[in-house]
């Protein structure tokens, strides 16, 4: 029996084998490209630094450039932007601290440069391109540009310009491209909760930062979407694909806002039960950084409650607008075609006479009267006064984190019930409470403060018989746990007399 050699394939013997066809095979190769041309920019600050007049070496441009993008980040609202010069003034602390021996003027021209350079100032779009090569359906390689933006310039209201970060700048910042918001959200929050479960308030504040990107970022898609409507409501799929995103977005926000409640509660727990100086810092920031979440998604759930009734203004303006009275003129057909055939003596004073009045007129500041009586006479279009119907809040009972239970307060009172002509200093009180509860100097040291300006008036309107009052006279307080003045705490009785006659007079 006699054995054959395996024949080699054609792509084998030639030389010629290609990877994988089709788009799918290359789509992860083409993401993490784009990934990288979105850093470029970055380390070419570091790159170009050494062309500035002066020596800035000792500059790390591109930490300066991804602290100018999270401050833009964070400053930005759903209408609005941030500040050119508030971004300045937030990089500079951080520009001093790289070289503090270096002038003021120098870091002010620093964080100018990098900033400038993140929008790309000295471009016509002032925007980026990077080229990168995929494999088509049938294996070519092909060459496309991809074109972005970090930083751009947005006209506000007044003239005003403010400053947006794009989702390319946010997908720099938090590390993914193309990534779903949805989902990004989500695995941020349920990794924001098992790091304050497990007491890692370090690594949470990490994941509670990534978290408000992706807010942000969620707004800013709604708001690109709104925009576009009010330029063309036809540009935008609203049959289909809004209002989907719209429900999916509500569902969204009804969701994180009842994570975050909870989460907000966990941290707060972990705040008030932290011993160190640190770990009570770092659970006092994360408070207020899942509190901006809380904000911003509550700001978002107002603008997509908005975004069915502006659609149907829109729809409304757009379709109902006065047509203009002039026929368009076809380039091609009318002036391009028959000229080409002509010498260029013949056509340029075709050309010369069309540019000289084709440039188009100003339209007249005066309202013509024609245009003024059928504005007057057209009847309002009839519309939905009171829109879609809201839906039921879902309410939850938020648990109760007192420090103090109501048998404390209950000893507290009791101890403070002072008769009207013997008052007592707070030291005294403060024995008394200890002997009773180790917890209960600190809530007695609470209502002697609040005591220190009591409201008489609001005492005296509700038909109070007496007011607890504490006065300072310059004694200090000699207290193991407490310091500040030693006040003096009593009891003042009103004049229930002139109470009843008040109330009489008023009936």
């Amino acid at each position: 029996m006699t054995s054959q050699a395996p024949t080699a394939a054609p792509s084998q013997l030639n030389g010629d084998a290609r990877p994988a066809p089709g788009p799918a095979a290359d789509e992860g190769l083409a993401r993490r490209l784009r990934a990288l041309a979105c850093t470029a920019p970055l380390h070419d600050l570091d790159a170009r630094k050494a062309n500035l007049a002066g020596e800035y070496g000792i500059y790390a441009m591109a930490e300066v450039a991804l602290a100018a993008i999270d401050a833009v980040t964070l400053h930005m609202d759903f209408d609005t932007g941030a500040d050119h010069e508030q971004i300045v003034a937030k990089l500079l602390p951080r520009v001093a601290a790289q070289a503090p021996h270096r002038p003021a003027a120098e870091h002010d021209r620093v964080a100018r440069w990098v900033l400038e350079n993140l929008i790309n100032v000295g471009s016509v779009d002032r925007g980026f391109r990077a080229v990168y090569g995929t494999f088509g359906a049938d294996g070519a390689y092909v060459r496309r540009d991809y074109d972005f933006k970090l930083v751009e310039e947005v006209p506000g209201h007044g003239g005003t310009v403010f400053l947006r970060t794009t989702d390319e700048a946010v997908n720099v910042l938090v590390g993914a491209l193309d990534t779903d918001v949805t989902s990004a959200q989500i695995a941020a929050e349920v990794k924001l909760e098992v790091l304050i479960s497990r007491g890692r308030l370090a690594d949470a504040q990490l994941a509670a930062e990534q978290a408000r990107y992706r807010t942000v970022q969620y707004a800013e898609t709604l708001r690109k979407t709104l925009d576009a409507t009010r330029r063309n409501v036809r540009a935008v799929d609203w049959l289909s694909a809004v209002p989907d995103m719209i429900a999916e977005a509500l569902d969204h926000v009804a969701d994180r806002y009842r994570h975050e409640n909870a989460i907000l509660t966990n941290i707060r727990k972990a705040r008030d039960e932290a011993e160190e100086p640190e770990h009570k810092r770092r659970a006092a920031e994360l408070v207020d950084i899942v509190k901006d979440c809380i904000r911003r998604h509550t700001q978002l759930q107002s603008r997509l409650l908005e975004a069915g009734p502006l659609f149907r203004a829109e729809q409304d303006r757009q379709a109902f607008a006065t047509p203009t009275g002039h026929a368009g003129l076809d380039l091609y057909g009318q002036l391009l075609a028959p000229l080409l055939p002509l010498p260029v003596a013949q056509a340029t004073r075709v050309t010369d006479a069309f540019f000289a009045r084709g440039t188009g007129l100003r339209t007249p500041a005066a309202v013509r009267v024609g245009d003024l009586v059928d504005m007057l006479l057209t009847p309002p279009a009839e519309r939905e006064h009171l829109g879609v119907e809201m839906p039921e809040p879902d309410l939850i009972a938020t648990p109760d984190d007192s420090r103090f239970s109501e048998a404390q307060l209950a000893e507290a009172m009791e101890l403070l019930d002072l008769p009207a002509d013997a008052p007592r200093r707070l030291s005294g009180l403060l024995a008394d409470a200890r002997r009773r509860d180790p917890e209960l100097p600190y809530l007695l040291a609470l209502l002697a403060v609040h005591a220190a300006s009591p409201a008489v008036g609001t005492a005296y309107r509700q038909g109070e018989e007496k007011l607890l009052f504490a006065v300072d006279d310059g004694t200090p307080l000699d207290d193991r746990e407490f310091g500040g003045a030693d006040l003096i705490v009593g009891t003042a009785l009103l004049d229930a007399a002139g109470m009843a006659a008040d109330r009489t007079e008023a009936a």
